[in-house]
């Protein structure tokens, strides 16, 4: 019954997001929340001691920090919602559900993990910087807006990374409490992508604007965008023997906090991309997966 419902659960949270917006969306607080408790739960299944990094994990960094600044820079010129949305389909953080689902393609679970963990911390030091000269908080001087931005987004990627780990060496039963119940991370995915599709929804309602071309524009872009990261992850991977990890290091993001960060810094409509992000890395998710079956 539950692997049911984790099957359905991405279109059933988004549904009852999108039909019951009005309610939903006033939730909105609580995102930061759910998205600090998750990472705090991935993390506590990462060891420290079993961290280890390569040179694939630094281009791949490369290839998120430069590919997001690229892909704004040669579409910000004719259209600064859509490179807007794009950039932050490219610069959020790898899925803490990625090394699942690395796991269930066979890949190196390993190198994921510590790539979950190098994600986080780019985003954690890059964010704050971007979002200082983009976005609702450009108009600010920088050193007022890099603060703001700072006491939101670094305590939200970096403290439960350093929780866990505190709580793996001075509370080992509390952490082992902790791994039993990893299911709870799944339970505040779906309020989260529940509560962040009700708000994306409200805001489609409530522009003036009715036709939504940007919006289709940057659904479809982020569609481009989708592929594109996981064969360049894939490809990339392939010289270092760790193909699928690359693809979901690099493909697979937390869309959850991508769109909650659009919402926030950058124009409303940029939540559109990381939305409809959600459903491409899905998508091609389950056609992996089915693949992986069938062999």
């Amino acid at each position: 019954m539950l692997q049911v419902l984790k099957n359905w659960m991405l279109p059933i949270a988004m549904l009852t997001g999108a039909l019951f917006h009005t309610y939903i969306s006033v939730l909105g607080f609580l995102t930061p929340t759910l998205i600090f408790c998750m990472l705090f739960l991935t993390f506590c299944k990462i060891s420290p001691r079993h961290m280890k990094f390569s040179r694939l994990h630094i281009w791949l960094l490369l290839i998120q920090l430069c590919g997001s600044l690229l892909v704004y820079a040669v579409m910000a010129p004719f259209n600064a919602e859509l490179a807007q949305g794009i950039l932050i389909c490219v610069l959020a953080p790898t899925a803490t559900a990625a090394a699942v689902i690395t796991g269930m393609l066979g890949g190196n679970v390993a190198f994921l993990a510590s790539f979950v963990f190098l994600s986080n911390i780019l985003v954690a030091v890059a964010a704050p910087v971007i979002f200082s000269f983009l976005g609702t908080n450009s108009t600010l001087p920088f050193w007022e807006s890099f603060g703001y931005i700072c006491r939101q987004v670094v305590p939200l990627l970096i403290l439960p990374l350093l929780g866990a780990w505190l709580v793996q060496w001075l509370l080992p039963r509390f952490h082992r409490w902790l791994l039993s119940v990893q299911i709870l991370s799944f339970y505040m995915w779906s309020l989260a992508l529940t509560i962040v599709t009700g708000r994306t929804v409200t805001f489609l309602l409530e522009q003036p604007d009715p036709h939504y071309e940007n919006e289709v524009m940057l659904a479809v872009l982020s569609l481009g965008i989708c592929v594109l990261q996981f064969y360049t992850g894939r490809h990339l991977g392939k010289h270092y023997d760790n193909m699928i990890a690359g693809g979901q290091g690099l493909g697979q993001k937390n869309t959850i906090l991508a769109i909650w960060m659009a919402q926030i810094y950058l124009c409303p409509t940029a939540a559109v991309g990381p939305a409809a992000y959600v459903l491409w890395q899905n998508l091609i998710n389950s056609w992996q997966l089915w693949k992986k079956r069938k062999e």
